[in-house]
C-alpha cells in the first residue's frame, strides 16, 4: 500500500488546508474491487489526517494530483507577469473618512464642508488630498450598502445614513458653540481627560467617536462581510463562468471574482505601507485595521492578527485554483473574527468606562471617552456577520436597545449611567460569543 505524506506549508488552519487538497481517485484496474459493482472503491483522499502531515492512503497504486492550492507567504498574486491584486476605491474612502473625521476636531468648519466630505462628488474641493477630490467615491454612498442586507432594505440604509448625517449636524449645532465651556450634565463642552481635551453633547457623547467606530461597522464591516466576501457579489452573474476561465475584466489583469474579493481586503489593510503584508505595521488607520491590531495586542487574542490574514490569503488563493469551497470557508472565518473584534472592543470600552467612573474622583474626560467608543461599537454590531448564516450577531433593534439602556439611567445620558447597566450591556454581548467578558475587558 502506498502512503504519501505531504507536510503542510502553513498549519493554521488544518482544515482548510486538508479541504484545499486534491488528489486523483484510485483507477488501476489492479486495484480494482473484485466483490461486485457495489464495493466501494478506495480514493485518494481515503486516509487524510489533521495534524502536521497529512497521510494520503491510496490503496496501492493511484497517482495524486498536484497541490490545487498553496496558501502563499503574502498577499501577491499575478497574472502573465502583472499583480491582480487592486483596491484602489477601499482606500481612497478610507482616506476620506480619515480627513472627515479630523475635520470633527476643527470648530470652524462649517456644517456643509462636512456634509460634502461625507458625502463627495467628483471634482469637488473637499479634501486636502487633491487625488480625494477628483475621485468618483463618497463615504456615505457605500454606508449601509452591502448586498445582502440593504439591497432590498432601503427602510433601514436611509434610517442608518441619517443617523450619521445627525452626528455631522450634532456636532456643529451643539458642540462646536460650546467648544470653550466647560461641560457638565446637561451642558456640552470640554473635559479634561489626561493631556487630551475631549468635547462632548450634553449627555457626555463624543459625536467624533459615534461616528468613527460606527463607520467601522456600516462601511468596511458591512462592505467586507456582507458585500465583497458574500457569495451573491462573487459569484453574481457570469462571475463564476469567468473565473473558471481565467477570463479577466475588459482591460484589467484580474477576474471580477479575484478583484471583488480584494476590496474586502482593502478596507482592512487598505492603508498598510505593504498591502502584501500588512501585519507589519498593523494600525495603520483607525478603523479596522487599528483594532484588530488592539486584539493583537491582548494575550487573550493573540493570533487573531494572523488567522484573518491567512484566511484572506488562502481564500484568494483558492479562487485562483476556482475552488469555491474553500474560498467560502475562509468567508467564513474572517466574519466570524472581524465580528469578534467589534464585539470585544464594545464590551472592553464599557468596563473602561466603567473603572474611571468608580474612581474616587470620576475621571468623566476619560469614562466618557470610553463609552462614546463603546457606543460607536455597539451600533456596529448590527453589521457583524456570523460565519455560517445569513445574519447578524445582534440585529439593529438589539443594537438599538443596548444604546438606548446605555443613555437611559437618568436624563443627562451619560453623566448618570451605572456600573450595574455597563455590566448587564457587557455580559448580554459576551453571551453570543465564546470569550469571556474578563477576556475582553482587559
Amino acid at each position: 500500500m502506498l502512503i504519501m505524506k505531504l507536510k503542510t506549508r502553513n498549519f493554521v488552519k488544518v482544515l482548510a488546508m486538508v479541504a484545499a487538497i486534491t488528489f486523483a481517485s484510485c483507477s488501476s484496474d489492479d486495484n480494482a474491487p473484485d466483490d461486485g459493482p457495489d464495493a466501494t472503491v478506495p480514493t485518494c483522499t481515503d486516509g487524510i489526517q489533521n495534524g502536521d502531515e497529512i497521510d494520503i492512503d491510496c490503496g496501492g497504486s493511484c497517482t495524486p494530483c498536484a497541490i490545487a492550492i498553496e496558501n502563499p507567504s503574502s498577499y501577491t498574486f499575478n497574472r502573465a507577469g502583472e499583480s491582480t491584486v487592486s483596491f484602489g476605491g477601499q482606500t481612497t474612502r478610507i482616506k476620506m473618512a480619515t480627513e472627515l473625521l479630523g475635520a470633527f476636531g476643527d470648530d470652524g468648519a462649517s456644517l456643509e464642508k462636512l456634509q460634502a466630505m461625507f458625502a463627495h462628488e467628483e471634482g469637488v474641493v473637499d479634501f486636502e488630498d487633491v487625488d480625494l477630490n477628483a475621485s468618483d467615491k463618497s463615504v456615505r454612498s457605500k454606508t449601509a450598502a452591502s448586498a445582502d442586507y440593504f439591497s432590498t432594505n432601503a427602510t433601514d440604509q436611509a434610517l442608518i445614513r441619517a443617523d450619521f448625517d445627525g452626528w455631522i449636524q450634532a456636532q456643529v449645532d451643539e458642540v462646536f458653540p460650546n467648544w470653550g465651556v466647560a461641560a457638565e450634565a446637561g451642558v456640552a463642552g470640554q473635559l479634561a481627560d489626561g493631556e487630551r481635551t475631549r468635547y462632548v453633547n450634553s449627555g457626555g457623547l463624543e459625536y467624533n467617536q459615534l461616528f468613527a467606530k460606527g463607520l467601522i461597522g456600516a462601511l468596511m464591516t458591512d462592505q467586507t462581510l456582507n458585500n465583497y466576501l458574500s457569495p451573491s457579489v462573487l459569484d453574481e452573474g457570469e462571475n463564476r463562468t469567468n473565473n473558471d476561465a481565467g477570463t479577466p475584466e475588459e482591460g484589467e489583469s484580474y477576474t471580477t471574482m479575484e478583484h471583488k474579493w480584494d476590496e474586502a481586503y482593502g478596507y482592512v489593510y487598505g492603508l498598510n505601507a505593504d498591502p502584501a503584508d500588512p501585519n507589519a505595521d498593523l494600525g495603520a488607520d483607525s478603523f479596522l485595521n487599528e483594532y484588530i491590531g488592539k486584539l493583537q495586542e491582548d494575550t487573550d487574542f493573540e493570533g487573531i492578527a494572523d488567522e484573518i490574514f491567512q484566511a484572506f490569503k488562502l481564500g484568494r488563493s483558492a479562487i485562483v485554483s476556482k475552488d469555491y469551497n474553500v474560498r467560502n470557508e475562509q468567508a467564513a472565518i474572517i466574519r466570524e473574527k472581524i465580528s469578534q473584534v467589534l464585539a470585544v472592543r464594545g464590551i472592553f470600552y464599557l468596563q473602561a468606562g466603567k473603572r474611571a467612573l468608580e474612581e474616587e474622583s470620576p475621571n468623566y474626560g476619560s469614562a466618557f471617552h470610553a463609552l462614546s467608543e463603546a457606543y460607536g461599537f455597539i451600533y456596529s454590531l448590527q453589521f457583524t456577520r456570523k460565519p455560517d448564516a445569513d445574519g447578524p450577531y445582534f440585529s439593529k433593534a438589539e443594537s438599538e436597545a443596548f444604546l438606548v439602556d446605555l443613555m437611559d439611567d437618568g436624563e443627562n445620558g451619560l453623566w448618570d449611567v451605572t456600573p450595574k447597566t455597563l455590566d448587564t450591556i457587557s455580559a448580554a454581548i459576551t453571551e453570543r460569543f465564546d470569550f469571556t467578558l474578563e477576556q475582553a475587558a482587559e
